[in-house]
């Protein structure tokens, strides 16, 4: 009797299993990442890795319906810091490869985001001593080599030159990938490595001899960047000095990265859609192989699709990484100034956020009655002072039936052309669901001359609109720009070309667009680390024909952004100059040392603000900004080791048996293990969620 009931049971799983398997089949397929835990170093030669991908292709075979054989691939392995792969699968087949056992998390690829001179002599100034870079290329600096995972790069950028570099180190294990416009000549002593990845495009069904089947992405079939943002944020990292750099004549000087000579390797896993996921985590585990000693990210996942720390691409790459000696930094994310928006969170990443350098770009509007107002903007218009133009506001040339309030935020389709034609338009932000660059495409579609915006909360970023004449001001001056309106029957103004203006005080101040803290998937550790400079910085540029390149100019080989993608590589450059000079510190000691170093002092010698004027506080800017020359004798660090890491993921929850196939299989959790005892691991910051002593406030409003 008992052997017909499990007979009957065993029967009831098989159907239940082909029930499932016939179910997958009708659903649509997609791109999943199956991680599987830390590797076993078996893997890393090229027999371990075929037999490593064997092993995935056999565990594929036993849930993919044998009549859908095509889909039986793989479009990403990993061999190396890290075990799994990423596959096409439906929903069901997924859901039956995250029940196995030596599977720890089964997600679909997720799309992440690109988080988009002067700053550095201002971080050598706010460090109150001398530039260490003084005496050109230093033999230490050129053995750390920085992997940039980004859109790629245009290396014909002076920024990208070999000169005064040695040869390429021989631990270097990585490679030059060609493609249809870039060849292994151009990698050079300076940039020793580029590779790229085929970025997927997903049918929605999945047809037979899969005639709409998956494809790269145009474009993404080269480590060159024609995008521009990889090109910009390595520069930052590590370009070399170029002399004169500037952006059509503004912010004139010259462009280096933190550390100059160190060597560049870059990682194209991004383009215009997005980031892959499953391309990231394939980046991270080539960049460690290829031997790579920083690892800088400037990318991140939306804070409102937050996943798990072992669903999570970047942080699973980063856990490894940090267990191989690899440090990682990556960007805090643009979604500031609301609180509790900080991505890239786990404690094994270094996370930045961003704030202003003292350069200011100006520009000046002149009103008819003579009044002088200073805004905001980069505007190569060829306006001057000795021509007005009627000025009008937004909600004075509205278009027939539209509401005021619409016209008065220049929505599209909101003003009438034949009111707004040869005018200065004012607009208004009281929707921020309107961005700059919309509001400047309503005005110049209306055939506006210029537009003025009231806007105050993001005023510090300055917004470039090429020759369109445009100037940002704050609450008070658009008052006063509103009144003088008001005031005349034919109110006159002018917008004047950009200046910049250099010693601006007070800086460093906290960007509006920086993400903030505490951390949505726990409070116990604080984040962002660090700030470093993100506004208006000046760094090389993939050359391209956009619109508003002032009149008779040519692409410009430089170019001015802003974004916590920005202060990423500020701190992955300095991070390499310290690992230059103290060969033996792992990741969490140099981070160490940035933290315990931090300046939370601007260039007037008062504690610094955020964009609204009040006092910076630790879910801004954690411990403060970066300071990398008072960084290189800390004093004192404190290292978190991969037990530290590990007991962070028994106290924040997970399972022991998923924590060994994570860390390694003698990894172990304490006994007593609870998310308030984060704060109990050796990080250089301390962040306690709930903190209650008795008679504390007491004891404050005594003092």
């Amino acid at each position: 009797m008992a052997s017909s009931t499990m007979q009957l049971h065993s029967l009831f799983i098989l159907l239940t299993l082909l029930i499932s398997i016939s179910s997958a089949a009708a659903q649509a397929s997609k791109h999943y990442v199956v991680y599987m835990g830390g590797s076993d170093h078996q893997n890393e030669d090229e027999g371990g890795a075929e037999a490593a991908e064997l092993a995935y292709l056999t565990l594929l075979s036993s849930i993919i319906p044998s009549d859908e054989s095509e889909r039986l691939s793989l479009i990403h392995s990993y061999n190396h810091a890290f075990k799994g792969f990423s596959a096409l699968l439906t929903e069901s087949e997924a859901s039956l490869l995250s029940d196995l056992d030596e599977v720890v998390s089964v997600f679909p690829d997720p799309t992440l985001q690109l988080t988009t001179t002067r700053s550095w002599d201002f971080l050598d100034a706010q460090s109150g001593v001398g530039s260490h870079h003084t005496n050109g290329p230093d033999a230490s600096e050129q053995d750390v080599i920085i992997g940039v995972i980004d859109t790629g790069v245009w290396p014909e950028s002076q920024s990208f030159s070999d000169e005064g570099i040695g040869e390429i180190p021989s631990r270097w294990k990585g490679v030059c990938m060609e493609g249809h416009d870039f060849n292994k000549s151009n990698c050079n002593r300076k940039l020793i490595g580029a590779r790229y990845y085929n970025v997927i495009e997903e049918s929605s069904e999945l047809k037979s001899k899969r005639s709409n089947k998956t494809r790269p992405i145009k474009g993404s079939g080269s480590p060159r960047d024609s995008i521009g943002h990889g090109t910009h944020t390595a520069s930052t990292a590590a370009g070399a000095p170029v002399a004169n750099a500037s952006y059509f004549g503004i912010a004139r000087g010259t462009a280096r990265g933190g550390s100059p000579f160190s060597r560049l390797a870059t990682y194209k896993a991004c383009n215009e859609e997005g980031c892959s996921g499953a391309n990231l985590l394939k980046a991270i585990d080539d960049a460690i192989k290829d031997g790579v000693d920083i690892i800088s990210i400037s990318i991140s996942m939306s804070s409102i699709f937050q996943s798990d720390f072992l669903s999570d691409p970047i942080a699973i790459g980063a856990f490894h990484a940090n267990h191989k000696g690899v440090m990682v930094v990556c960007s805090a994310g643009n979604e500031g100034p609301d609180l509790s928006t900080v991505v890239n969170s786990a404690p094994w990443i270094f996370t930045v956020a961003a704030s202003t350098i003292d350069r200011a770009f100006l520009s000046t509007v002149v009103l008819g009655n003579g009044h002088i107002l200073h805004g905001s903007g980069i505007n190569f218009s060829n306006l001057t002072r000795s021509k007005m133009y009627p000025l009008a506001f937004g909600r004075d040339v509205a278009g027939t039936s539209v509401p005021l309030s619409e016209a008065s935020n220049c929505y599209p389709g909101s003003l009438d052309v034949k009111k707004t034609a040869g005018k200065i338009i004012v607009c208004i932000n009281t929707d921020p669901t309107v961005s700059r660059r919309i509001k400047k495409l309503v005005a110049e579609s209306a055939r506006a001359v210029g537009m003025l915006l009231i806007d105050e909360a993001s005023k510090e970023v300055a917004f470039d609109t090429g020759a369109f004449p445009f100037s940002q001001l704050g609450g008070i001056e658009g008052m006063q720009i509103l009144k003088y309106i008001n005031s005349t029957k034919n109110p006159m103004a002018t917008i004047l070309p950009t200046m910049d203006i250099k010693r601006f005080k007070p800086a460093p101040v906290v960007a509006s667009f920086s993400s903030r803290g505490p951390g949505q998937l726990t409070e116990t550790i604080l984040k962002p680390d660090v700030v470093a400079p993100g506004v208006g910085i000046l760094a090389a540029m993939a050359p391209k024909g956009e619109e508003g390149i002032p009149l008779g100019k040519k692409p410009s080989n430089f170019a001015i952004k802003s974004g916590t993608s920005m202060a990423c590589p500020h701190v992955a450059g300095i991070a390499a100059v310290l690992k230059s000079l103290h060969r033996n510190w792992s990741p969490s000691m140099i981070k160490s040392a940035l933290m315990t170093t931090a300046t939370m002092s601007n260039n007037l010698g008062k504690p610094f603000t955020n964009s609204t004027d009040n006092p910076a506080s630790p879910l801004e800017v954690g411990a403060g900004e970066v300071s990398p020359l008072r960084a290189i004798n800390p004093g004192l660090v404190y290292e978190t080791t991969p037990k530290d890491y590990v007991y962070f993921l028994c106290y924040y929850g997970y399972k022991s048996k998923v924590i060994r196939s994570v860390a390694g299989p003698k990894s172990t959790c304490p006994k007593n293990s609870s998310e308030d005892l984060i704060s109990d691991i050796n990080y250089p910051s301390i962040s306690i969620r709930s903190l209650q002593v008795p008679g504390l406030f007491e004891r404050l409003e005594e003092l």
